[in-house]
């Protein structure tokens, strides 16, 4: 039997675990409660944290059922249980001869997708199990043709020179020196903007989001800046924003984009949309299973 683990960045399961899960971000220094209170008011304006965990949950879900018979697959997070190293135990404990990582974001980064796979195969290393990886899978063709259609459906109900913004999580500068990420980035939204039919680069444009609370530098143009920028110039009535970057409609779709970037976008009179995000869609992920079981070590 094949192990496969699928790996994400977690949820806390309740709001009553946001400041546990917190810490652990923080590699374990205790937030201020000022900072708990904002993480939760953001987790209760989307409905609570249920739903996340659900969502990628339903993406594990759905790649067992693609690879089907000869395949057990588990779940590891980075920030919550079960952690990474869980999912790792529970596979050797159901007798696995080798285990596939693949982490549930689309294009690979040293600091993110790489500090998974690390971990990952640490675990299994230590357990005498062979480790293979898939490092991304922005370019599958499910993955293309699912984005492309719903940004077209966008369009199409959108204004004439409606802006389209490629979204994904920033980075910091540092981490960033010789690193793939942009460079994926760019190339899968290439990808996604031509087989939706735009034009190349004059329609869109890629954006940051998400950057992190911290006095170092991090990879922009941020989103707000850009959206401010499109206003001043009134060169477009609007934009449909594609958050490429994410799979599943965790907080950084649901507040960052859906509450905090709409709402700024209304206050400078631009209209606002969004593709819709892969989460389980059973074509992309059975071209993902397909990936996986080609990286078998």
């Amino acid at each position: 039997m094949i192990g496969a683990l699928v790996m994400a960045y977690g949820s806390p399961a309740s709001i009553e675990d946001v400041e546990t899960y917190y810490a652990h971000i923080r590699r374990g220094r205790a937030p201020s409660p000022e900072q708990v209170a904002e993480l939760v008011e953001r987790y209760e304006s989307i409905g609570g944290t249920r739903a996340l965990s659900e969502r990628t949950e339903a993406q594990r879900a759905a790649i067992s059922t693609a690879l089907g018979d000869g395949w057990t697959v588990r779940l590891g997070n980075k920030h919550a249980t079960p952690f990474i190293e869980d999912g790792i135990a529970a596979l050797v404990e159901d007798g696995v001869d080798a285990i596939v990582g693949v982490v549930a974001a689309p294009h690979y980064s040293h600091a993110s997708v790489g500090e998974y796979h690390a971990r990952a195969a640490a675990a299994a290393s230590s357990a005498g199990i062979a480790y293979g990886r898939v490092d991304r899978w922005y370019d599958l063709d499910a993955h293309v043709e699912f984005l492309a259609r719903s940004l077209r459906e966008r369009l199409d109900a959108a204004e004439p020179n409606t802006k389209v913004l490629f979204s994904a999580h920033s980075l910091p500068e540092r981490v960033l020196r010789d690193d793939p990420y942009p460079d994926e980035l760019r190339q899968g939204a290439a990808l996604i903007a031509s087989r939706a039919g735009l034009e190349p680069w004059g329609a869109w444009a890629a954006v940051w989001q998400s950057a992190g609370r911290s006095a170092e530098p991090w990879r922009g143009p941020d989103i707000g800046t850009v959206l401010a920028e499109l206003a001043e110039t009134g060169r477009s009535p609007g934009v449909v924003v594609v958050p490429h970057g994410f799979t599943a409609a965790h907080l950084e779709v649901r507040y960052d984009l859906d509450i905090v970037a709409k709402a700024r976008a209304a206050e400078l009179g631009l209209a606002f949309a969004r593709t819709e995000v892969v989460d389980a869609d059973p074509a992309v992920m059975t071209a993902l299973a397909t990936r996986i079981a080609a990286s078998v070590p």
